[in-house]
């Protein structure tokens, strides 16, 4: 039997603190707590995070940029844990955009390019 993913375990942990927030100190309950405008914060600062590590050459740039998209990512499911949107949505969506262009998936959308 394969090991669950640890997407899928993240996952769990969101929606626990989502459903009952600990008496403890809970980084994830914390940022729920501060809604959209707090976990949007991270997602951003994040981001950004990520495009500078991945200007830096070498393994070191590389263990920073592995580190920084795990942050990125964590974040971005906290936001989207909040909304009730599961990451099995998110894949859902990928694979639905899978194989189509990326003009001709955003033109399908009516996005400016």
């Amino acid at each position: 039997m394969p090991e669950p993913s640890i997407l899928n375990a993240i996952w769990d942990v969101i929606q626990s603190r989502k459903s009952t927030p600990s008496a403890e100190p809970s980084y994830v309950a914390g940022l729920l707590r501060g809604g959209v405008e707090k976990i949007g914060s991270k997602v951003l600062e994040e981001a950004a995070e990520v495009v500078e590590a991945a200007r830096e050459p070498g393994d070191a740039g590389a263990r920073h940029l592995t580190h920084e998209a795990a942050d990125l990512i964590f974040h971005l499911m906290v936001l989207l844990g909040r909304a009730d949107i599961p990451w099995t949505a998110v894949e859902a969506e990928l694979a639905r955009r899978f194989g189509t262009s990326g003009i001709v998936e955003k033109q399908s959308r009516g996005t400016p390019k």
